[in-house]
């Protein structure tokens, strides 16, 4: 049986091309589970073999572990390194979070290692609302600026959870300087707000991740864990009407990389 391609989707003004899904490298840190090295490489072999282009991690995610599996899993494609776009974070690391220019300079390096390559496409600061938002603009996005020039990464994000930490830095930053937001549980069938957002993105000429569709857990047949934000009376809501929901989530998924025009 033939597997349906994927649709690529350009992201932003980046020239990128990426898959409409994309692959969060969390879990091959074993943060939800024990994951073997055979099980991460495979699940990486599969993935591009099913269309998915774009590899997305982190060192904070099973501190480092998940770079490092990921790493062992792109080298195992064999295939030009042009064929997948990778992206990874800073400031955010096991030990706490550390926005400073030296410290980010310093975990390009530690990345780029973990993961065996000579750059990655995106490198994007880590939920940057735990850090000081002046910081970032100040003195993280201009050691980014640096580590671009460099060749050492390709574009520069940001991510986090609430959507006003994007209007407060895009607002204080040149045009052109963040290429990329990376956005989780705003663009799910229980909360839709980073709609709101795009026609504002658009204008900043910034490409846009939708991350957690599954709002960390909350849509799935197992809910989420005991952590989740979410009320407890909406918890239980959500679990008991997962098999009705199930159909319009997976539909939802396939909107995950947007250009600033789509609704």
């Amino acid at each position: 049986m033939a597997v349906p391609k994927l649709e690529m989707r350009p992201l932003g003004n980046t020239g990128l091309k990426l898959s409409s899904v994309g692959f969060g490298a969390s879990p091959l840190g074993s943060v939800f589970g024990s994951v073997s090295e055979s099980d991460a490489v495979a699940s990486v072999l599969e993935a591009f073999r099913l269309g998915i282009n774009f590899f997305d991690t982190s060192p904070y995610y099973g501190a480092t572990l998940s770079e490092k599996m990921l790493g062992k899993g792109l080298k195992a494609l064999g295939v030009p390194r042009s064929e997948y776009i990778v992206s990874t974070k800073c400031g955010r690391y096991r030990e706490g979070f550390d926005f400073s220019a030296e410290r980010v300079t310093k975990s390009i390096d530690e990345s780029l290692e973990r993961l065996q390559l000579d750059y990655v496409d995106i490198f994007q600061c880590h939920d940057i609302e735990f850090g000081s938002l002046d910081q970032v603009v100040n003195e993280t996005i201009p050691a980014l600026q640096k580590l671009k020039e460099a060749g050492k990464i390709r574009f520069i994000g940001i991510t986090g959870l609430p959507l006003e930490i994007f209007t407060y830095l895009l607002d204080r930053v040149p045009p052109g300087t963040v290429d990329v937001i990376l956005s989780y549980c705003h663009y799910s069938i229980n909360d839709s707000t980073l709609e709101d957002l795009l026609p504002y993105l658009k204008t900043k000429g910034v490409g846009i991740i939708s991350a957690s569709p599954l709002a960390m857990g909350l849509l799935t047949e197992f809910g989420p864990p005991e952590w989740h934000p979410a009320s407890p009376e909406l918890k239980v809501r959500l679990l008991s009407a997962s098999d009705t929901i199930r159909p319009f989530v997976l539909l939802q998924n396939t909107k995950l990389f947007m250009q600033p025009s789509q609704s």
